[in-house]
């Protein structure tokens, strides 16, 4: 369902929200404009694991997604972190599959990507580390692993010196693949990381992959940390999905998950980062 057929639909509809009957026309999101930005996010495509349909479930998402695509084009689509299961040969195999998307695409290391960064770089043509910007907005993709598998914070002196530098721009978004905040069983903690995001005004998300069970958005410091589900693998949510974000001028944002057929867990992030779930 594109974003016009669900704001139409959802319009007549009386929403439970905080405990509160809302109409769907009041919803703060109704009123938005066109966004600046629109792309979709998903992680955890564990290409290659044994024992599961990897490929047929990879064919699956994408089709989804270039069926959105053809409805409401996306800007960009951002793949989260372990792309494949422990085994890089399979990098070109699914990046044949990765090729075929309709729209710029970009990639993050996850922890089951046992790469070195000329492995990696090689692969997929991108860095480990590195920024692209799209109308006004810069966006970050940062690995949280290497060679060996293991859970580690982004590289924080490249963030810090990509904040630094881009301090005077309207918003910035960061992708990676560990949740640096212990909120769940595969996170990790690291107290210098959140000290240094807290400081970024114009940091609007974070966005990650790695928690399979995790389809929400999580809170720290104002800034909102938002996961995807997954593609593949063989735990978390019952359905496979991504997620679909749109930002706006007022670096507010109207984002969604896609179970991959229905959109839930809907929300509004205003620029004051407060949110609203529907």
């Amino acid at each position: 369902m594109n974003r016009r057929r669900f704001i139409q639909n959802i319009s007549t509809v009386a929403l439970l929200i905080n405990g509160k009957t809302v109409m769907g026309s009041e919803l703060p999101f109704m009123g938005k404009t066109k966004p600046m930005m629109r792309f979709v996010v998903a992680s955890d495509l564990h290409y290659g694991q044994p024992k599961t349909e990897y490929a047929a479930m990879t064919d699956s998402a994408f089709g989804y997604i270039k069926q959105m695509h053809a409805e409401n084009p996306f800007d960009f689509g951002v793949l989260n972190g372990d792309l494949v299961h422990d085994d890089i040969s399979y990098f070109g195999e699914l990046k044949s599959k990765t090729d075929s998307l309709p729209f710029s695409y970009y990639v993050t290391q996850g922890n089951h990507d046992l790469a070195t960064k000329e492995e990696w770089e090689d692969a997929w043509k991108q860095p480990l580390n590195f920024e692209i910007k799209k109308r006004k907005t810069v966006l970050l993709f940062a690995t949280t692993s290497n060679k060996k598998g293991e859970y580690l914070p982004p590289d924080l002196e490249w963030l810090e010196a990509k904040f630094k530098e881009h301090e005077n721009e309207k918003h910035i978004l960061l992708f990676i693949h560990i949740p640096p905040i212990k909120w769940t069983k595969h996170a990790i903690e690291s107290t210098p990381f959140v000290e240094l995001v807290k400081k970024q005004k114009n940091l609007r998300a974070v966005f990650h992959g790695h928690e399979h069970d995790q389809d929400g958005i999580k809170w720290n410091d104002g800034i909102p940390y938002l996961f995807d589900s997954h593609v593949g693998g063989n735990w978390g949510t019952s359905y496979k999905g991504f997620r679909i974000v749109e930002l706006f001028k007022d670096g507010s944002m109207l984002t969604w998950i896609m179970n991959p057929t229905e959109k839930i867990n809907a929300a509004e992030i205003p620029a004051n980062k407060q949110t609203t779930s529907i």
